[in-house]
């Protein structure tokens, strides 16, 4: 073979190689690419893979109530003149307030949800706060007693036309009111805020736990059938 005719082939061989090698010079691989279909694959290649099932809802975690639970878990420890307001996620609707005289605690629910729960100072010996479900008469951000000396009544909520109402007032810690039943001005600002007239509100001589208070007083859930004021009304036909 001559050495034109070996050079023509090496040549050739070359040029072979080079057409047929794919070049990666400079070519970083990402191996988080999505494999592309090749172009004109048949439709029963791409039908076998399976379909990705859809990703199953997750439901979110209630914190929301579980940091409002917290927040009420505290209450039994409450000092004189603290108070626990969280009415931001409770459902709009009716609000009802109970008092217990024996923990001296005023427990408000919105639509049979717990929304504040306060320290308060009932009737002291002698001026007891009458025990019974009342429905809020009147209410006046201003108000001056006209019993006592004139003495003030900040967010004043009538519950009797003789004097016994919720208020504002000094926290002691025990009951030192004349009837009436005292609250840290603040909670008494909030509670005024989200009260109307004809709002019922529940004195009782029991200690229940905050979330069960209202549920006492109606004899619902576990305490239906026990007696409670408006079961006892219901019973009367009245």
């Amino acid at each position: 073979m001559s050495q034109v005719t070996v050079h023509s082939l090496l040549a050739a061989t070359g040029a072979l190689f080079l057409a047929v090698t794919p070049i990666y010079a400079g070519y970083a691989p990402n191996f988080d690419d999505s494999i592309v279909p090749v172009a004109g694959a048949s439709a029963a290649v791409a039908a076998s893979a399976p379909a990705a099932a859809p990703a199953a809802p997750v439901a979110p975690e209630p914190i929301v109530a579980a940091v409002v639970d917290d927040r009420f878990r505290e209450e039994a420890s409450l000092r004189p003149g603290r108070y626990i307001w969280e009415a931001n996620h409770a459902p709009a609707g009716p609000v009802e307030i109970v008092v217990s005289i024996p923990l001296q605690r005023a427990f408000v629910y919105r639509a049979g949800t717990l929304i504040g729960v306060s320290t308060v100072s009932t009737g002291k010996p002698g001026h007891a706060t009458p025990v019974g479900s009342f429905d809020i008469l009147e209410k006046r951000r201003e108000h001056y007693s006209k019993k006592y000396n004139n003495a003030p009544m900040p967010f004043m909520q009538r519950l009797t036309w003789d004097g016994v109402a919720l208020h504002a007032g000094q926290i002691p810690g025990r009951p030192a009111s004349h009837g009436c039943i005292r609250l840290p001005r603040e909670f008494a600002r909030l509670l005024f805020g989200v009260t109307k007239v004809g709002a019922t509100v529940h004195v009782i001589e029991a200690s229940p736990a905050a979330a069960e208070a209202l549920a006492m007083v109606k004899g619902n859930g576990d305490y239906a059938g026990m007696g409670g004021p408006l079961e006892e009304v219901d019973a009367a036909g009245n």
